[in-house]
């Protein structure tokens, strides 16, 4: 791709994904939407730190402030990531199915085409984890970011879960990725509740 996604500007990014043009797609607004999450959990960090109340956790918000920095850097590069993955998987849905090459490149392709949404749903349990830890460390003022946070990173999480499956269920005698659709299954039977969870914590402490 000669243009990183990533780089693109909020306009630039929605025209595109709003267009005929096939990345980004699904996968590509997932990993964006994680990235806000992330943004938002680093600002509710950055902005508590040096409060009198909090410098008991000071060394905490250090860690938690890389930590998010970490994860919002990673979803943005699972925006290219992703994309990258749709040339080879459309190639391969291209080949004749009498192709003797076409069982192995396309189960190649599909797979490549999961790992970046499964990616992006381990780096949103990691960001709900964090998220977590925030609620009892962060300035009142901005719990509600947090909870916007919790909320954007549970969409990520089930977003980017559908761009798995959709690849996982073209292989179904497959155990790889079989064992992919198991794990991003239990990511968010554990995942999606907590995110609720937190987010239903904010929302009782605001209101």
């Amino acid at each position: 791709m000669s243009d990183e996604l990533k780089s693109m500007s909020c306009s630039a990014f929605t025209e595109r994904l709003a267009s005929r043009e096939p990345t980004p797609g699904g996968g590509g607004a997932a990993a964006l939407i994680g990235a806000l999450a992330a943004s938002l959990g680093s600002m509710a960090v950055q902005l508590s730190m040096g409060k009198k109340k909090l410098l008991p956790y000071e060394a905490d918000h250090r860690r938690l402030a890389a930590e998010s920095e970490a994860l919002r850097l990673r979803f943005l590069s699972l925006i290219d990531g992703d994309a990258a993955a749709f040339a080879p998987l459309a190639a391969a849905y291209a080949m004749e199915r009498s192709d003797p090459d076409y069982p192995r490149v396309f189960r190649e392709a599909t797979l490549a085409a999961c790992r970046a949404p499964f990616e992006m749903m381990q780096r949103c349990c990691e960001l709900i984890v964090l998220l977590e830890e925030l609620k009892d460390k962060c300035s009142a003022l901005l719990l509600s970011d947090v909870g916007c946070a919790a909320l954007s990173a549970r969409a990520s999480l089930e977003c980017a879960s559908l761009n798995v499956f959709v690849n996982t269920r073209c292989l179904p005698e497959d155990a790889e990725a079989a064992a992919l659709a198991e794990e991003a299954k239990s990511m968010l039977s554990d995942f999606v509740p907590r995110a609720a969870a937190l987010a239903r914590f904010v929302k009782d402490k605001l209101m």
